[in-house]
């Protein structure tokens, strides 16, 4: 890779709705101290040296509304781009990464609700990828025993066993890429999608997956607990709890 690059640029699909934290704004312009999940999430892609272009694919009707947001809280010195989002994270993502340059060689994508994901996450995955992996996420070990059960609506479910937990890691993101790796699972994706194929396959719910659907290899680099997913009103106290804890102590 040649020094422009060695520069990764960064997607955050932000055109979801977030229905599990209630009624009201899109979950990525609900507030986390003051200030839109969106943005910190934002700041602490640009907080890394490695990232020298963000991406925010927001809500089709609503772009106009994310520049100025991200124009209010400072972030106006940055380069940072906004485009029309689509229908479902897969779409948004493929839309941000059209609006990457075709020099940039590394691609992350992070979700605009994980907002406080440490500098430290972000600088080890675009360094992943920099040393030459093709896919890579963060991810952490699991706390809980896992059960994998017969799904049944309403009703007790069945067991059908327990993974060693030593084997299983929780993803975070931003997830990190070489951007022809990227390119081409979405191609793919899109294309077993418009033949109508790949519908008893399990559902993909990250960009890693694509990758790992079509054959590619998927590295893990250490995640942080902070990393975590703002999804439900709970992980909202939370994440506002640590939002505190880190202004108290002039981290933030």
């Amino acid at each position: 890779m040649n020094a422009t690059g060695a520069i990764a640029a960064a997607v955050v699909p932000a055109a979801g709705r977030g229905e599990r934290l209630g009624p009201g704004a899109p979950k990525a312009l609900r507030d986390l101290g003051g200030v839109p999940l969106l943005v910190h999430a934002v700041r602490a892609l640009t907080r890394s040296r490695a990232v020298g272009l963000v991406v925010v694919a927001a809500p089709a009707d609503g772009v106009a509304e994310v520049v100025a947001l991200l124009d209010s809280h400072g972030l106006e010195g940055k380069d940072i781009r906004v485009v029309a989002g689509g229908d479902t994270r897969q779409e948004s993502v493929r839309l941000g990464l059209a609006a990457i340059p075709a020099e940039v060689g590394i691609v992350l994508v992070h979700d605009a609700a994980r907002p406080l994901v440490p500098v430290e996450v972000v600088d080890a995955v675009a360094s992943a990828v920099r040393a030459g992996a093709e896919a890579v996420v963060p991810a952490v070990p699991l706390a809980d025993t896992v059960k994998r059960v017969e799904p049944v609506r309403g009703g007790p479910e069945p067991v059908l066993d327990t993974p060693d937990r030593a084997t299983l890691r929780a993803v975070q993101t931003p997830q990190g890429f070489r951007r022809d790796t990227l390119a081409e699972v979405h191609a793919k994706a899109l294309a077993e999608e418009s033949a109508g194929a790949g519908g008893d396959l399990p559902p993909v719910t990250d960009d890693a997956g694509l990758v790992e659907r079509f054959g590619g290899r998927v590295v893990v680099v250490p995640g942080h607990e902070e990393a975590f997913k703002v999804t439900r009103p709970l992980d909202l106290v939370l994440a506002e709890a640590v939002l505190a804890r880190r202004r108290a102590a002039d981290a933030y």
